[in-house]
C-alpha cells in the first residue's frame, strides 16, 4: 500500500510552524503543495526546500469542487508509485476539502493517509478579532455559503474568501440577512507578521484589495433587535411571549376555534392584495396569514400537542413525498401528469394509513365557499367518469333548472324556490367548469366591477350636488352606462 503524509503549513510565518512539521518538510523528497501561495514557502525555499504544487489545476477548472477532486485523484495515483508528503495551508482538518476527499477515497485505492497536523488559523483569528467562540461561533466555507445555514446571532467566520468573485458571492448572501452597511472585518494572514485587519461596510466587501488565500471574513453577531425582525426564530419568540404569562390578554385567551374566522379573513385579504398587484401589500398580508399559523402552532405547543417544528416537518416531508419527479428519479411531461401523480400518491397515503375514504367526494371541506365547493365536488365526480362529454346537455340542464326555479317562484313556494335556485347555481358551476372558468373568481370579478361602477355613480351624484333620493332609476341608469364606458 502507498502512503500519503499530510502536513499543515500553518497560518502564517515560519516561526509559527511546529518543529516536527518543519523537519518533515525539509527532509522529505516527494513533497506536493496544494498551493505555493503561502508566506512560509518562500522562506523554506531559501533553506533548500523543493516541492511540486497544484496551482496550475486552479487555472484549468472553474469550480472549486472540480479543483479539489482533481488534486485528490492525482495524489492517489502518485501514492501508488511512491510515498509522498502533501502540505496544505493552515491545519489539514480546517477548511481543507482535499484532505477529506483523500480520507474518503484512499481505502478504495489501497492508500494509507496519515495526518500529522499543523497550526490552524482559527486561534490567531479569534485573537485578532478578540472574540470568545464559546459564545457561539460558526465557521463556514465562503465558496459554498448557504443562507439557510447562517445564524446571525452567532460569531461567523467565513474562510476561503480567496478573491473578489468569492467575496461578491459572500456579500450577496449576507445581504439577504443583514443591512447593506453592516460592519464586517476582513482578516488576512492572522497571527503572522503580514496580518491585516480591515473593517468595512458589507456592501464594500468585494472591493477590498487584501483578498487572497489567507483571507477570512469575520461577521460579528447581530445585537440590534430590528435586524432580527427578519429572523424566523425571532418571530417564534415574539409569539411565545405574546402567549406567555406576562403576554397580551387577547392572545392568551385565543383558541383554535376562536381564531378560525381570522384565518379566513386574512386569506381573503391576501387575495385582494394579489388582485391589486401590489407586492408590498401582498408581503404584509402574507405576514398576517403567517401570524395565524404561528398562533395556532403556539397554542398547539402550549397544549403539549405539536409545535411549529412539527408543522414545518410535516409539510416539508409531504412536498418531497408528493414530488418524486423532482426529488427522485423520474420525469413528468406536463401539468396534467403532475396532478394525476399527486392524486395517486394521496390515495396511496390514505391506504397506507388505513384511512380509505368512504366516498370519492370526501376531503372537500364543508366550510369552503359554496361556489368553490360545488366546483370541487363536480371535479372529483368527473374523475371517475360522472360527467358530460360535451357542453350541449349542460346547457339543457341549466335551462331545465331555470325553468323549475321560475315555476316555484310563480307558485310563491319560496322554500322550494330556494332549493331550485341552488340547483341553478350548481348547473352554472358545471357550465363554468366545462369552459375552464373558475366560478368563484368570475363572480369576484363581477362584484368588483359592480363596486367600481357604483362608486362612479356616487361620485357623479356628489359632483352634481345630488343624492339618491333626488333622482329616479332612469337617471341612475344613464350614469351607469357612462361608468360602463370607463
Amino acid at each position: 500500500m502507498g502512503k500519503i503524509v499530510v502536513l499543515g503549513l500553518g497560518a502564517g510565518d515560519l516561526e509559527q510552524m511546529p518543529l516536527g512539521v518543519y523537519h518533515n518538510l525539509l527532509k522529505s523528497e516527494n513533497v506536493f503543495l496544494r498551493t505555493k501561495e503561502h508566506p512560509v514557502v518562500k522562506e523554506l525555499e531559501e533553506q533548500g526546500f523543493t516541492y511540486s504544487s497544484f496551482d496550475h489545476i486552479y487555472e484549468n477548472n472553474e469550480q472549486f469542487s472540480d479543483v479539489y477532486q482533481e488534486i485528490t485523484s492525482q495524489l492517489l495515483e502518485k501514492a501508488k508509485k511512491m510515498d509522498i508528503v502533501y502540505a496544505v495551508p493552515g491545519h489539514p482538518f480546517v477548511a481543507e476539502s482535499t484532505v477529506q476527499l483523500l480520507l474518503q477515497q484512499s481505502k478504495d485505492h489501497q492508500i494509507t493517509v496519515e495526518v500529522l497536523g499543523g497550526q490552524s488559523f482559527l486561534d490567531n483569528l479569534f485573537q485578532a478579532v478578540q472574540i470568545d467562540p464559546i459564545e457561539g461561533c460558526q465557521i463556514v466555507d465562503g465558496t459554498a455559503l448557504k443562507r439557510a445555514e447562517l445564524q446571525v446571532r452567532h460569531h461567523i467566520v467565513i474562510c476561503q474568501v480567496y478573491d473578489a468573485f468569492v467575496a461578491s458571492e459572500v456579500k450577496l448572501t449576507l445581504m439577504e440577512l443583514l443591512p447593506d452597511d453592516y460592519p464586517v472585518t476582513i482578516v488576512t494572514a492572522a497571527g503572522s507578521s503580514h496580518e491585516k485587519l480591515l473593517t468595512v461596510p458589507l456592501y464594500e466587501l468585494d472591493h477590498a484589495t487584501t483578498l487572497n488565500n489567507l483571507t477570512a471574513v469575520y461577521v460579528p453577531p447581530v445585537k440590534d433587535e430590528e435586524i432580527l425582525y427578519r429572523d424566523f426564530d425571532k418571530l417564534r419568540e415574539v409569539i411565545a411571549e405574546l402567549r406567555g404569562p406576562n403576554g397580551c390578554p387577547w392572545d392568551i385567551k385565543q383558541t383554535h376555534q376562536s381564531l378560525k374566522k381570522y384565518l379566513l379573513e386574512e386569506a381573503y385579504e391576501v387575495l385582494d392584495a394579489i388582485d391589486e398587484e401590489n407586492d408590498e401589500h401582498l408581503a404584509e398580508e402574507l405576514g398576517d396569514v403567517l401570524l395565524q399559523v404561528m398562533l395556532h402552532a403556539q397554542i398547539g405547543e402550549d397544549d403539549g400537542m405539536f409545535t411549529v417544528d412539527d408543522v414545518i416537518s410535516a409539510i416539508t416531508e409531504k412536498m418531497i413525498r408528493r414530488h418524486p419527479h423532482v426529488f427522485e428519479a423520474g420525469n413528468l411531461n406536463n401539468e396534467d401528469e403532475v396532478i394525476q401523480q399527486w392524486d395517486e400518491i394521496k390515495k396511496q397515503e390514505k391506504l397506507d394509513n388505513g384511512q380509505e375514504e368512504a366516498s370519492i367526494l370526501a376531503g372537500v371541506p364543508k366550510s369552503m365557499p359554496a361556489l368553490y365547493r360545488a366546483a370541487k365536488l363536480q371535479k372529483k365526480a368527473a374523475k371517475v367518469g360522472f360527467d358530460w362529454m360535451d357542453v350541449a346537455p349542460i346547457w339543457m340542464k341549466v335551462q331545465e333548472e331555470i325553468a323549475e326555479f321560475m315555476t316555484e317562484t310563480k307558485q310563491n313556494n319560496m322554500e322550494r324556490a330556494n332549493k331550485e335556485f341552488g340547483d341553478v347555481l350548481f348547473a352554472f358551476v358545471n357550465l363554468a367548469r366545462f369552459y375552464k372558468i373558475d366560478p368563484e373568481l368570475a363572480l369576484q370579478s363581477t362584484n368588483e366591477k359592480f363596486y367600481n361602477r357604483f362608486l362612479y355613480i356616487e361620485k357623479k351624484l356628489q359632483e352634481r350636488g345630488l343624492t339618491f333620493e333626488d333622482v329616479d332609476l332612469d337617471y341612475l341608469d344613464q350614469i351607469w352606462e357612462e361608468a360602463k364606458k370607463m
